[in-house]
């Protein structure tokens, strides 16, 4: 079926503008991003199967370039674009955790770490390092682990906070298994990193554990 046989209002571009962007699904979305689908598949039947084949938005918009090379329909400029918006993302949560403080807006600070992250086929380690009002200084992903463990070493995070003179830090790492709930290891680690820091007078403030669809808070969550 091609789009312009479609009701208006079942039309992505029509539907937004109407009823707003939240109004729209997956599909809907990024066939806006497309513009065109290819022959004998509409823009929006080919933005479903791209959706499908990466496991929701969150995975496509991590997947290697290679992995987006073999989808029909798919060609450079259209990444480009997808990739662009990703890096637009997460340029603006940035850049609203420098304005303020990142504990201040707990849902953007989620949102960054899991657009970081949160759909690696790895586990990753990372740090938010934060000033003295707890804005963010920078973002450094220190270690990467297979995909049931990391080594995290203290002494290499320490060094990594003087660097950049944090007055505090939020730890962050995902679960390529999808869950974030925070294993034995995490706690562990958590009380690890934060008597090494207690030592130069740099607090951890929270440890943010994240997956392609979801996120958690161990400071939000109380087990922190």
């Amino acid at each position: 079926m091609l789009l312009k046989t479609l009701p208006p209002d079942a039309r992505p571009r029509e539907k937004l503008l109407a009823r707003g962007a939240r109004a729209l699904s997956d599909a809907e979305l990024l066939a806006l991003l497309l513009r065109t689908g290819m022959q004998g598949k509409n823009v929006i039947a080919l933005a479903q199967e791209i959706v499908s084949k990466f496991g929701g938005i969150a995975g496509l918009l991590h997947a290697s370039p290679e992995a987006m090379k073999d989808i029909k329909g798919l060609g450079p400029a259209k990444r480009a674009e997808l990739q662009a918006v990703l890096e637009l993302s997460r340029r603006a949560l940035a850049q609203q955790m420098q304005e303020k403080p990142v504990l201040q807006t707990p849902s953007a600070l989620l949102d960054f770490v899991r657009l970081q992250i949160g759909a690696k086929p790895y586990e990753v380690f990372a740090v938010l390092f934060l000033d003295t009002h707890q804005r963010l200084i920078a973002w450094e992903e220190l270690f990467r682990g297979t995909l049931t463990q990391t080594s995290v070493y203290p002494r290499e995070v320490a060094l990594r906070a003087l660097h950049w003179q944090a007055h505090s830090v939020v730890l962050a790492h995902n679960h390529p298994s999808g869950q974030v709930e925070p294993s034995h290891a995490d706690h562990s680690l958590t009380s690890k990193l934060k008597a090494a820091l207690a030592l130069l007078d740099i607090q951890v403030m929270d440890h943010v554990i994240v997956s392609p669809s979801q996120s958690l808070s161990m400071l939000s969550e109380g087990v922190f």
